[in-house]
């Protein structure tokens, strides 16, 4: 009887360490963001929004949400895409005319508004 207990006690740990390690897989892949970027975002908003402890908390909220939405390379296209757009002339209309640039932008721009409804 021994026997079967520890083959069970070790299937079961077995199985345990493998969810946990697919739970941490799913995990990663739900935050690729680097802390740079979360705390850039996070910065950005606390000036435009109050510097406040509960501010804080709702930019830091909207950075999370943003980062379940879109994948971080769709969150840095975009940003990019919205600070080039700002150059004039025709480098800047170049990635204010583009389908691409506008998709990206407007993906960007529903996360955000996703955000905003969850967050403040």
């Amino acid at each position: 009887m021994a026997g079967i207990e520890t083959s069970s006690s070790i299937v079961a740990l077995a199985l345990l360490v493998a969810a946990a390690m697919h739970s941490s897989a799913q995990a990663d892949s739900l935050n690729d963001y680097p802390t740079a970027a979360r705390v850039d975002y996070v910065f950005g908003c606390m000036k435009a929004n109050g510097e406040t402890q509960h501010t804080l908390e709702q930019c830091s909220c909207s950075i999370d949400i943003i980062a379940s939405i879109l994948p971080y390379d769709r969150y840095v296209g975009a940003s990019t895409v919205l600070s080039v757009a700002q150059v004039p002339g025709h480098l800047g209309s170049e990635f204010r005319s583009t389908e691409i640039a506008k998709k990206a932008v407007e993906d960007l721009r529903r996360a955000q508004a996703e955000a905003e409804v969850r967050c403040f």
